[in-house]
C-alpha cells in the first residue's frame, strides 16, 4: 500500500538573549538561565467555516513561500533561545552522541538479495552519513558495480534523499528519485550503469515511486504543485521531452492518493488508488512491443466505501488481500481466466478471523508467505498450495517479524527479519518445505549485550475496560520500586503499528536506569482493524486516554516514579502529545513533540494543504458539524488553557510538507502566551529540512542527543 502520514541550523545570538518581537504583553515564564523566551506579535484573524468562526492570533505566522522576514526572525529567535537554554547541556549531549555512535558499526552493510541475475546490497563506509549502493553479477564474490555513491551525491546539500530507484529490465540503466530540499517534491533522474553517465531525462515534482514498463519506458507519478498530492501517472520514453509524456491515468477524487508497482512475476504494472477506507487497483501487461496506453490498464475491482484490497500476480493467478467479509483481512485467489467475473470469482485462501490480522503477503511458487498480527505481535506464517499452514516461532513475549526482500519467487527460502526491544534485528531465511531456518545476519550493535536487558509485554487497563498492550524494556536488575525514570512512546494513527526494535540511541538511557515503554494504543493496528477503528474519527480521544492510562498503570505498578515520566511522539504522534499535554499535564515531567500535527481543525478546513483531502476519513471533514465539534474538542492548539504544563521540547522543519512548520510554531507561541507554569518550553526549528529532519545517520544521532540531554536534565537522571 502507498499510504502517507503526517508520520525533523541553528542561529547563534551573540548577546545571549533572544530577539523580542512586538506584540503580546502577557507575563512570560522565567527561563532556566534567566533569559526571557521569545515573544511574537498577536494579529487577530478569523478562521471561518460552515460551522462557525474562530479567532487565531497567530495565523499570520503561516507563510507558504517561507520568506516572510518577521516570521523567519521569530523562528531564529526560538532557535537562539533553545541554544541558550541548552548550552550547559552540551557536554552531556556530546556524551550521549558518542555513546550512540559507539553502538553503531560504522562500516556495516545489508544482506545481498538476488534480482534478475544480480545481487544487490548497500554499505556504509566508516564515518559516512549515506550508503553506497552496488550490485554483483551472478555471485556475491565478484567485484561490485557501483550504482550510487551517495556520500558524493550528497555533498553540498544540507538535505539529500535518494529514493525509489529501479533498474531497467535489461539491467543497463537505473532510474531514481532525488530530493535536496526536504519538501518531498522529487526529481526523476536516469543514468547508464556501465558508464555512470546521466541522461537528459529529468522530470520535476514527482513521487519517489517509479516503474520500468520496458527497457526504455518509465512510469512515474506527477504531483499537484499546490497540494503535493500525487494525482497523475505518466509514461516517459527515454530520450523524449517530458512534455510528450503519455498521461496513463489521472485521479480526479482528491481524497485518494496513488502508488505504482510491478507484480511479483513482473508481468504487470499496477496503479493503486488508496484512501483510508477504500481503494482500487488497475493493472496492465508490460514488456510488450506496444506502448502503454490508458486503455491497457484493467480495473481489478471497483472502489467502494469500506472495501479494501491489494492484489499481486504470479503464474496464472492473482492473490488478493482484502477486507471483503473479513474485517481483519483475508487472502483470496482468482485465476486469470476468471478475473472479468469480478469479486464473485474470488476464492478464499485463508478464513476471516477476529483475532488474526493479515498485514501483508508475498506469493512464491507453490506457497504464500503471510505477514500477520496476533496478540499484539507481528509474525510470519507459510501457507502451501495444498492448504498446509506453518507458523514461524518466536521465543520472546514481545517481538516483531517482517517479510524481508524476496525478489525471486522460484525458491523454497523465505527471507524475514526478527527483532525485539532486546534482540537486535536478525535476518533469517526459512525453508517452506522443510522448516529449516538459518541466520543470514544479526545486525551488529558494538558494546551491547542482550543478556543485560529484559523485555516484557504487559496489558494496561484503559478507563473503558479495554486492555492495552505495552512493550517494555529495562536493564536487568532495575528495581521495580517506583523510583525509575520512564520514557514512554506511541504513535496511534492511520492504522500504523509501532513494533519493538533495538535502538542504539536508547541503550545509554537503559544503562542509566530508564524503563522504556511502547504503548500500543488504539488508532494503530497492533490488535487488528477494530483497534484502528476504535482510535480514529469520532473515537480519536481513545488514543489520548489509552496513552494516559498506560502511564498511570506503569506508575501504579511501580515500574516508574510518578514525577519522572517523559513522553514522546512525532507527526500524528505529536498530535497525541498535544492532546496528552492538555488532558493530563500533571502526569508528565516532560513532553517531546516532534513535527506535531496540532492545529487539526484549521488544517483540515484547508484543502490546499498537502494531505488534507485524503485524510477526511482519518480525522473527519470539519465541514460537517459532528466532526467539526469533535475535532475542536481535542485539537491541541485550540485547547491550550491557562494552566501549568510540563516541560516541553518541540521540533519542526521549515520545509515540512506533511505537517507544515506553522502548526507547531503557532502552538508554541500560544503556549508561551497562556501557560502559567515556569517550566522550560524549547522549540527547535530545522531551517533546512522537512518532515524527517536533516538527512544522514550521524546527523540524526546529533539531533536525538539534544532532546535526550534535555530529558535527562528534566528527569534528574545522573549524567
Amino acid at each position: 500500500m502507498y499510504e502517507r502520514t503526517r508520520t525533523l541550523t541553528r542561529w547563534m545570538l551573540s548577546t545571549g538573549a533572544a530577539l523580542v518581537l512586538a506584540g503580546s504583553a502577557s507575563a512570560q515564564p522565567a527561563a532556566t538561565d534567566g533569559a526571557a523566551p521569545p515573544r511574537v506579535a498577536k494579529r487577530p484573524f478569523e478562521v471561518t467555516s460552515p460551522n462557525g468562526a474562530r479567532r487565531d492570533d497567530y495565523y499570520w505566522l503561516r507563510d507558504d513561500t517561507r520568506k516572510n522576514p518577521e516570521m523567519l526572525a521569530y523562528l531564529k529567535a526560538e532557535n537562539a533561545y533553545a541554544d541558550a537554554q541548552l548550552a550547559k547541556l552540551k557536554p552531556l549531549e556530546k556524551t550521549l552522541y558518542d555513546e550512540t555512535v559507539a553502538h553503531v558499526k560504522q562500516d556495516d552493510g545489508t544482506v545481498p538479495y538476488l534480482k534478475n541475475g544480480y545481487w544487490y546490497a548497500s554499505r556504509f563506509a566508516a564515518g559516512a552519513d549515506y550508503p553506497v549502493i552496488e550490485r554483483r553479477k551472478g555471485t556475491v564474490t565478484v567485484p561490485a558495480e557501483r550504482l550510487f555513491d551517495q556520500p558524493v551525491m550528497a555533498k553540498g546539500h544540507s538535505f539529500f534523499s535518494l529514493s525509489g530507484w529501479q533498474v531497467s529490465p535489461d539491467n543497463r540503466r537505473v532510474a531514481w528519485a532525488e530530493d535536496v530540499v526536504g519538501r518531498r517534491q522529487y526529481g526523476l533522474k536516469v543514468k547508464d550503469i556501465a558508464t555512470g553517465r546521466e541522461t537528459a531525462d529529468t522530470i520535476t515534482n514527482i513521487e519517489p515511486n517509479l516503474v520500468w514498463a520496458d527497457d526504455k519506458t518509465i512510469l512515474y507519478i506527477e504531483k499537484d504543485p499546490v497540494t503535493l498530492r500525487g494525482y497523475r501517472v505518466k509514461a516517459h520514453v527515454l530520450g523524449t521531452p517530458a512534455a510528450r509524456d503519455t498521461l496513463v491515468y489521472e485521479e480526479k477524487d482528491d481524497t485518494f492518493n496513488m502508488g505504482i508497482g510491478r507484480t511479483t512475476d513482473d508481468q504487470f504494472a499496477c496503479i493503486t488508488l488508496n484512501s483510508t477506507v477504500s481503494n482500487e487497483q488497475r493493472c496492465a501487461p508490460i514488456g510488450g512491443a506496444a506502448p502503454l496506453s490508458p486503455a491497457a490498464f484493467r480495473l481489478l475491482a471497483p472502489r467502494a466505501r469500506e472495501f479494501k484490497y491489494t492484489a499481486d500476480h504470479l503464474g496464472t493467478r492473482w492473490i488478493v488481500r482484502t477486507n471483503r467479509d473479513a474485517k481483519n483481512f483475508k487472502l483470496v485467489t482468482v485465476a486469470d481466466a476468471d478475473l472479468a467475473k469480478g469479486v464473485a470469482a474470488w476464492r478464499d485462501l485463508t478464513p476471516a478471523s477476529d483475532t488474526v490480522f493479515i498485514e501483508d503477503f508475498k506469493p512464491f511458487e507453490g506457497y504464500v508467505a503471510i505477514d500477520q498480527r496476533e496478540g499484539g505481535n507481528r509474525m510470519i506464517r507459510l501457507l502451501d498450495d495444498a492448504g498446509k499452514s506453518q507458523a514461524v516461532t518466536a521465543d520472546e513475549p514481545a517481538y516483531t517479524m517482517e517479510l524481508a526482500v524476496n525478489e525471486e519467487p522460484a525458491t523454497p527460502w523465505v527471507r524475514y527479519t526478527y527483532g525485539s526491544l532486546v534482540t537486535p534485528t536478525t535476518t533469517y531465511e526459512v525453508n517452506a518445505k522443510t522448516g529449516e531456518r538459518r541466520v543470514l545476519k544479526v545486525a551488529p550493535v558494538p558494546g551491547y549485550d542482550p543478556a543485560r536487558y529484559v523485555t516484557e509485554r504487559v496489558w494496561a487497563p484503559a478507563r473503558d475496560g479495554t486492555r492495552v498492550p505495552v512493550s517494555l524494556v529495562y536493564k536487568r536488575g532495575t528495581k521495580r520500586d517506583g523510583t525509575a525514570p520512564l520514557f514512554q512512546y506511541a504513535y496511534g494513527s492511520y492504522g500504523f503499528s509501532t513494533d519493538p526494535a533495538v535502538d542504539p540511541g536508547r541503550i545509554g538511557l537503559l544503562d542509566r536506569g530508564f524503563v522504556y515503554a511502547i504503548a500500543h494504543i488504539r488508532g494503530g493496528q497492533e490488535m487488528g482493524r477494530g483497534w484502528y477503528d476504535a482510535g480514529h474519527l469520532l473515537n480519536k480521544k481513545n488514543s489520548f486516554t489509552d496513552f494516559i492510562d498506560v502511564t498511570r498503570y506503569l506508575v501504579a505498578q511501580k515500574y516508574a516514579a510518578k514525577d519522572r515520566v517523559a513522553a514522546m511522539g512525532g507527526s500524528a504522534g505529536g498530535l497525541l502529545m498535544g492532546g496528552v499535554a492538555n488532558m493530563a499535564p500533571a502526569d508528565y515531567k516532560l513532553i517531546i513533540a516532534q513535527v506535531p500535527f496540532v492545529d487539526v481543525v484549521t488544517t483540515m478546513l484547508d484543502a490546499s494543504i498537502p494531505l488534507t483531502t485524503f485524510e477526511y476519513d482519518e480525522w473527519g471533514n470539519p465541514a460537517q458539524k459532528p466532526y467539526y465539534d469533535y475535532m475542536l474538542s481535542y485539537s491541541p492548539y485550540d485547547n491550550v488553557r491557562a494552566k501549568a504544563y510540563p516541560a516541553m521540547y518541540v521540533g519542526t522543519g521549515l520545509w515540512d510538507s506533511q505537517v507544515q512548520y506553522y502548526e507547531p510554531t503557532k502552538w508554541v507561541a500560544k503556549l508561551r502566551e497562556i501557560k502559567t507554569d515556569r517550566n522550560p518550553l524549547l522549540f527547535r526549528v530545522n531551517m533546512e529540512a522537512g518532515h524527517g529532519g536533516k538527512t544522514g545517520r550521524f546527523e540524526r544521532f546529533r539531533q536525538n542527543a539534544e532532546w535526550q540531554a534535555f530529558m535527562l536534565q528534566q528527569l534528574g537522571v545522573a549524567k
